[in-house]
């Protein structure tokens, strides 16, 4: 006889993602062991610090908002309405809940036994891929992308960013305790206390075999089931579950929830044929669930002065360093250092506001040049102005006065977490790059229409520029602006096309490097002048000549100039993985010898490397053809 309730239910969740992506058998199976929950208004599912559940839910009707604490007041993050998803921190970690979820209104709730569903999830590819993706990620995009929603329970603090647990690196112990097949349980729990730790791997010939755990020690010996003085062999799990030794944060995640185990055994290839490199713990998932990019500017919004964001600033540069040594996209990684720079503006600019009290008027701070294309993996100097509102002509002195003292600050702040000040002067305190919106405008009009009159570097890096602070309106009329002035500006065009070809050759007539031929970098190969301004100008030129705004991303720019003008996309393209490619050289260098990366000394590269370097600087030749061709250049020249 069927259950006809359990098929009302499988009915209602076949059509709602991840569900959709299992059969109504397996659907009927599953709705036969949910629990049907009716929850009153304002009646709490689970709290933040509560212990988790055994099951995960599914909104049948009403509305579930969902909330968290934040500086001593409760913020609603989201609602979830009929087909959503919530409560699955228990799929992949074993602290507490870190949000609550309260009944709007009167809802019925389906509870679906974590138990049950697991096997189902280790099965199924996609609805593996569904779960996963949404713990690791910052945003609903996995169910967006299935028209439909699904909401995390963890907190999350960096915005556009998605996967960052995918890439994230994974830290374990790299020195695990090991024993024989053949030793005794009562010896090998005496070596697991001595040494505080929670698991033994059981190796035969440096492979491993198996794991004991304080798990099997409770469930095997305390009950009774096996004496202490039986051999270790008899209560082992085995096989052990092996992975790689570059495994991510989520792909651990992944691995213990597919096999329902709380400790993988890392060996060379992943095999239980090679030999072992460590043991990866839920504690170690935790840990490092604990320190990723969006704690760390949940930290960061914290922090109450600048020793404490130096602090946070390290934390990044460690992130940086061990996500390029695990090969992580830099693309990637730009996102997010990015995000987290911001961040570190974001914090400085309120401690200075803290101090000098609010504002007189409503302004923007706008981070240029490397900062303001999110392109800072390395601690270069610092770029950007201020833009305040218009004020009465008898309020502007003092106005001005306030900014030009708060950026004062800020620059300072900055300064002590790590980021240099500009050799230039291009930054907010200086008093020529601190004005009202009206003030820009009239600047920016003079730079377009009259170019070459001011210093190149001011008619190319002003036009990146992202806002960190205060008021978009402010950016986006600026922004407008300056389109304006762009368009059939036949001069202007000319101007930043000729300067982006300008920069020396990065390659000799016969193919070789152009090295710096005196000074303390003699020998040395420019990678910023040579080969990553080359490409970081030209894609200014064309986005703008093109009138896409909001994209100062180089990598974005070129990807977005394939789509747009699809007969140059494979130049574009491979220009945009040639910046990939420069950029992690740079980056690599400057990790090494604690620089800004500017200069690569050739001489260390191996030759597989100084041929993906030169491979790297191909498209050049090609961008230079399109920028003669489109802005006419012997107009300028």
């Amino acid at each position: 006889m069927k259950n006809s309730i359990a098929e009302r239910i499988a009915d209602f969740l076949i059509v709602h993602p991840p569900f959709s992506d299992l059969s109504h058998d397996e659907l009927t199976e599953i709705a036969s062991e949910i629990r049907v929950l009716n929850l009153e208004k304002n009646k709490t599912l689970f709290q933040i610090n509560d212990l988790l559940h055994d099951s995960f839910y599914v909104v049948a009707s009403g509305v579930i908002n969902l909330s968290v604490i934040s500086d001593a007041e409760e913020t609603l993050l989201n609602k979830c309405v009929p087909g959503d998803i919530l409560g699955l921190r228990p799929f992949f970690a074993k602290n507490n809940y870190m949000m609550t979820a309260k009944a709007r209104e009167e809802s019925i709730i389906y509870a679906i036994p974590i138990a049950v569903f697991r096997p189902f999830v280790a099965n199924n590819a996609n609805v593996l891929d569904f779960l996963l993706q949404s713990f690791a990620s910052t945003s609903t995009n996995p169910a967006e992308r299935s028209k439909g929603k699904l909401l995390n329970d963890a907190v999350r603090q960096i915005d556009n960013q998605s996967e960052i647990q995918y890439f994230q690196s994974l830290d374990y112990n790299k020195n695990p305790l090991t024993s024989s097949p053949q030793a005794i349980v009562q010896n090998v729990a005496q070596i697991m206390t001595d040494n505080l730790s929670g698991c033994v791997v059981i190796q035969e010939n440096n492979l491993p075999v198996g794991i004991v755990t304080d798990t099997d020690l409770r469930s095997k010996i305390a009950t009774g089931r096996f004496y202490i003085t039986t051999l270790v062999s008899n209560i082992m799990s085995s096989p052990v579950i092996t992975v790689p030794e570059n495994i991510s944060l989520a792909e651990a995640q992944l691995f213990m929830l597919r096999h329902n185990v709380t400790h993988l055994c890392v060996t060379v290839d992943g095999s239980d044929k090679t030999e072992i490199r460590g043991v990866i713990s839920q504690q170690d998932i935790i840990s490092a669930q604990a320190n990723n990019p969006g704690i760390l500017i949940k930290e960061i919004k914290r922090a109450q002065n600048p020793d404490e964001l130096k602090r946070l600033q390290e934390k990044l540069a460690e992130f940086i360093r061990t996500s390029i040594d695990k090969k992580i996209p830099l693309s990637h990684i730009n996102t997010i250092a990015g995000e987290v720079n911001m961040a570190m503006i974001k914090r400085s600019i309120d401690l200075a506001i803290l101090e000098f009290g609010s504002p007189p008027a409503r302004f923007a701070w706008l981070s240029i040049g490397s900062q303001g294309r999110k392109e800072q993996l390395l601690l270069t100097d610092q770029d950007s102005i201020l833009v305040f509102e218009d004020v009465a002509p008898d309020k502007y002195r003092d106005v001005k006065e306030y900014f030009l003292k708060l950026a004062k600050k800020v620059i300072s702040t900055l300064e002590t977490v790590g980021y240099p000040y500009c050799p230039y002067g291009h930054m907010a305190s200086n008093q020529i790059w601190c004005k009202s919106l009206t003030d820009w405008k009239n600047q920016y009009s003079n730079w377009m229409n009259t170019p070459g009159e001011k210093t190149d570097e001011i008619c190319s890096i002003f036009f990146d520029y992202e806002l960190a602070f205060g008021e978009i309106q402010l950016e986006e009329a600026l922004t407008e602006h300056v389109f304006r002035n762009a368009e059939k500006n036949k001069k202007f065009f000319a101007f930043l096309g000729t300067d982006s070809l300008k920069k020396p050759a990065p390659l000799s007539f016969f193919k070789q490097f152009n090295l710096e031929e005196e000074g303390e970098n003699k020998d040395k190969f420019d990678i910023k002048t040579r080969a990553i301004m080359p490409l970081v100008d030209a894609a200014r030129v064309l986005i703008i000549s093109h009138n896409i705004k909001g994209i100062n991303n180089t990598f974005l720019r070129f990807k977005q100039l394939a789509i747009t003008e699809p007969k140059y996309s494979e130049v574009y393209l491979n220009a945009a993985e040639a910046f990939i490619t420069l950029s992690k050289f740079r980056t690599q260098e400057g990790l090494k010898n604690g620089t800004t990366g500017q200069y690569v000394n050739l001489e260390e590269l191996s030759k597989s490397d100084k041929e993906k370097l030169k491979n790297a600087l191909l498209p050049m030749k090609d961008l230079e053809e399109i920028i003669k061709n489109k802005f006419q250049l012997t107009y300028f020249t």
